[in-house]
């Protein structure tokens, strides 16, 4: 649902803006196949991408295809990834998901989203990520970032992930999803951040309804 306050000049506008300064942007995660994205994807839950970069440069040497991890030793893959938050589950899922992949799925990650999200610790954003990343479907993944700055702006007015996937995929063209997707996390770690946002060097400040409200 497009807000009221907003026309489809105005999302044009936005779409330009986002373009003109950030471009093409790359994943933010590292990865060599679908595999050590599902890897990446599910370390990343309240985790830095930084920080998981870091951890899978040395993991994704041992851990190439699924039935490289399924066998793991839930302990030892533990120590590998502890400076990860939430580590004893993201172990668990991951070795618990390698099982299923190598054992139902001929060793290879499936390509559509009911089966990607049966796999323990794989949600609908989790999904979205891998098929829009790897497979380059017309994907709209929604994080904390998303959700945030979207609502921010003023693009939607949401309070769950997938309302507000509902709604930017309903405003936005399809082949824009995953780049504005990727604009939305990268301006949310730029200016629109959680706390203390940079607003006045903003450049979206002449669109977004925050910024307007606190400078009425």
């Amino acid at each position: 649902m497009l807000n009221a306050m907003f026309t489809k000049k105005d999302i044009g506008g936005i779409v330009k803006l986002f373009e003109k300064n950030y471009g093409e942007l790359k994943p933010f995660l590292n990865f060599n196949n679908a595999f050590q994205l599902l890897i990446a994807v599910v370390l990343s839950a309240q985790c830095t991408d930084k920080r998981v970069n870091i951890i899978t440069a040395d993991l994704f040497k041992r851990y190439i295809k699924p039935s490289d991890l399924a066998k793991k030793d839930l302990k030892d893959f533990e120590e590998e990834i502890k400076t990860c938050g939430m580590y004893h589950n993201k172990a668990k899922n991951l070795i618990e998901a390698s099982k299923i992949l190598t054992e139902n799925f001929d060793n290879e990650v499936p390509k559509d989203f009911d089966s990607l999200v049966s796999l323990p610790g794989v949600g609908r954003k989790s999904a979205n990520v891998i098929l829009g990343t790897y497979f380059n479907e017309e994907r709209f993944p929604v994080d904390t970032h998303v959700l945030r700055v979207a609502n921010r702006i003023g693009l939607v007015n949401r309070k769950t992930p997938e309302k507000t996937e509902d709604d930017l995929t309903a405003i936005i063209p399809p082949n824009l999803w995953m780049k504005m997707h990727r604009w939305l996390i990268y301006h949310g770690r730029t200016y629109c951040t959680a706390k203390n946002p940079k607003c006045a060097d903003c450049f979206l400040k002449g669109y977004c309804l925050y910024y307007k409200s606190k400078n009425l």
